[in-house]
């Protein structure tokens, strides 16, 4: 036989509060408990040995006495009830529970009724009825269903909906259900205890795995109950016990894995009693009272860092259990500055979170934090780290101001000046806007919170690991994609990747070109070749034209003498005009070649660009020259004109 034992058996940390408050209580002096602090009659005992005296009502309180409220909480009435007789109250109230009594006493101030889903003689469901008036209590969807048809008007009016803490997912979902579609005035407050859902979630997975389950808790126990209930649907052997003396493990020696869970009541010494009873092996926690103490009292401070478990996600806030008598709620403003991000997709129930303190409430039991101020603090710290050890940080660039941006770095603004930004002089720098970058912290002053950094560092860092890494690997005739950095009247310079290297305006194009721009402009992405380099110089020679596309061969595979052209005239001499006839091959038309008459110089005909019709009346194939004629078509025309004629 196996024993697995649930993560989250035993104490909540509601309940945790409650006896580590009752315990320090107890040790300062005499003390009335007003009810059990918790259900669990072997903590009540261990109280009552330390000389707590139980009561079963207020009139039984001695006045002026000291007096323990249990975990569940009271009415107002009870509260004024106390004040009058001069008591000295120790609210152990669970800060869940005491959240709902604010809930339903707004509710009764403002004309609503409240209707709490629970059972009705629980004294948790008592005390917050008792917190506003004509309050309506349903255990399940059954009754409120009853409650609505009594009367049609009751659908009609104001109503606030909670629910006990401990009470069943399904049961108040179906309630709220409900109530969505019938009431027309309803707000609704999910109360139920993430704690609670988890602790029945975990027990209801692990009783799909076993053939028997052990719950431990005391029988007036609701979650203990619970718990039990949804075990029973899911296993064929379910059995609830108060403690070890109540199991025989051998009327489970036929099962192969047994499962035990806690009701949030159950102290940690007996969960370990039934474990061990159950299994050779020894538990290794022990709780004892001191233990409990000892953990559970700690003071929590302003400015504190703590790491908790994610209990329960509302709408408005996070609750946390931090170990100790406070529950921690961190409110959704507090969680993030990123309005755009869902606190579903940041925390989940059973996530382990770390914090820091805002406000602690004593009184009450509750701490304020905030993920957002711890975010700022480690971020803060990390910026300076960065400083120190020289580190790059990235960020986004979140505006543009008078000498230079913004940039986002983990929510601290850094300053990048002009001059740092990596752009070039007079460049637009709202362009980075949005831009994701990388850079150095060069200065940090925490208390001006004032942050400057360099961009252009990390950019003339990275240029030159790259730059190493060209120089490495550089070929004659290797092949890199580039971008144009800058053009001048005889080329153009091309980055390779952290180098730059300079393409000949005779290496841009075949064709006969005027300038660079002709081909190219700054910001194009080229493919380029090396054609020569010299890495002592640090020079490197760069070609563009396509050396396997010989532009003679596809002119001599395209014409021979005697064919008409159309071509482009690209530059006009005194002694006649240079004519592009395929990209990389020019003719020449020579002056008496381009009309049919005499003319003083080529521009009295022709214009560079201008596109004619030439016949080739000379090839030179061992210099690559051609002779063109404009005349002889000119002429020819005429000759046919006169036979026609």
């Amino acid at each position: 036989m196996r024993v697995v034992l649930a993560k989250s058996a035993g104490f909540c940390y509601g309940v945790r509060r409650a006896v580590a408050m009752a315990q320090e209580a107890v040790e300062q002096g005499p003390l009335v408990m007003l009810g059990p602090v918790i259900h669990n009659d072997h903590v009540i005992r261990r109280l009552e040995e330390k000389g707590a005296v139980l009561a079963s009502s207020v009139e039984e309180v001695p006045p002026g006495s000291t007096v323990l409220l249990r975990s569940h909480g009271e009415s107002r009435a009870v509260h004024r009830q106390l004040e009058e007789k001069g008591a000295r109250i120790i609210d152990t109230t669970c800060p869940n529970v005491s959240h709902i009594h604010r809930i339903v006493e707004k509710a009764g101030e403002e004309g609503r009724t409240a209707v709490i889903i629970g059972a009705h003689r629980h004294p948790e469901i008592q005390a917050i009825a008792g917190w506003c008036s004509d309050a309506v209590v349903c255990a399940d969807l059954e009754e409120l269903e009853q409650w609505l048809a009594k009367d049609p008007e009751n659908a009609r009016k104001p109503l606030t909906f909670v629910s006990q803490t401990t009470a069943a997912r399904a049961a108040w979902e179906s309630c709220i259900e409900k109530a969505k579609k019938v009431c027309t005035n309803a707000e609704i407050f999910d109360t139920i205890c993430g704690a609670t859902c988890k602790r029945q979630t975990e027990a209801q997975k692990l009783a799909e795995q076993c053939g028997a389950m052990i719950v431990i808790g005391d029988p007036r126990s609701a979650n203990t109950g619970k718990l039990t209930q949804l075990c029973a649907a899911r296993c064929p052997r379910v059995c609830q016990v108060e403690g070890a003396e109540e199991l025989d493990p051998s009327a489970m020696e036929d099962v192969a894995l047994v499962g035990i869970t806690a009701g949030a009541s159950t102290p940690g010494w007996i969960i370990k009693e039934v474990y061990d009873k159950m299994t050779d092996e020894i538990m290794e926690i022990e709780e004892s009272f001191a233990d409990l103490l000892e953990k559970s009292i700690k003071t929590l401070n302003t400015g504190e860092k703590v790491t908790g478990i994610v209990v329960n996600i509302t709408p408005t806030e996070i609750q946390v259990d931090l170990g100790t008598k406070h529950a921690g709620y961190i409110p959704v403003s507090e969680l993030t500055d990123d309005p755009s991000v869902k606190v579903e997709d940041l925390v989940h129930v059973g996530d382990e979170i770390e914090t820091y303190v805002m406000r602690v409430n004593d009184a009450e039991g509750v701490v304020t934090l905030s993920k957002k101020r711890l975010d700022t603090v480690k971020a803060w710290e990390d910026v300076e780290n960065a400083c120190t050890d020289h580190t790059v940080v990235e960020g986004t660039v979140t505006e543009e101001n008078k000498g230079g941006i913004v940039v986002n770095v983990r929510g601290i603004r850094v300053f990048v000046p002009a001059s740092q930004s990596g752009q070039p002089r007079g460049a637009d720098l709202s362009e980075m806007v949005k831009q994701r970058v990388k850079l150095r912290i060069t200065e940090v002053n925490r208390a001006r919170h004032r942050v400057v950094g360099s961009i252009r560092a990390v950019a003339a860092e990275e240029r030159a690991a790259r730059a190493a890494e060209v120089w490495a690997n550089i070929e004659v005739g290797k092949r890199y994609s580039g971008t144009v950095k800058s053009l001048t009247s005889y080329g153009a310079f091309v980055d390779i990747g952290g180098v730059d290297g300079m393409v000949h305006i005779s290496e841009l194009s075949w064709s006969r070109i005027k300038t660079p721009a002709d081909v190219v402009a700054v910001g194009d992405s080229v493919e380029v070749y090396v054609i020569s380099f010299d890495p002592e110089k640090k020079k490197i020679s760069l070609g563009m034209k396509d050396h396997s596309q010989d532009p003679w061969t596809v002119f001599t595979s395209t014409y021979n003498e005697g064919d008409v052209a159309n071509v482009r005239v690209v530059k006009l001499m005194t002694f006649g005009a240079f004519a592009e006839i395929v990209p990389g091959v020019d003719g020449l038309i020579h002056i008496s070649q381009i009309a049919d008459h005499r003319i003083d110089k080529p521009g009295d005909v022709l214009s560079e660009g201008q596109m004619v019709d030439a016949k080739i009346t000379a090839i030179d194939y061992e210099n690559k020259k051609v002779s063109l004629s404009i005349r002889a078509l000119l002429e020819g025309a005429s000759v046919a004109d006169e036979e026609e004629a």
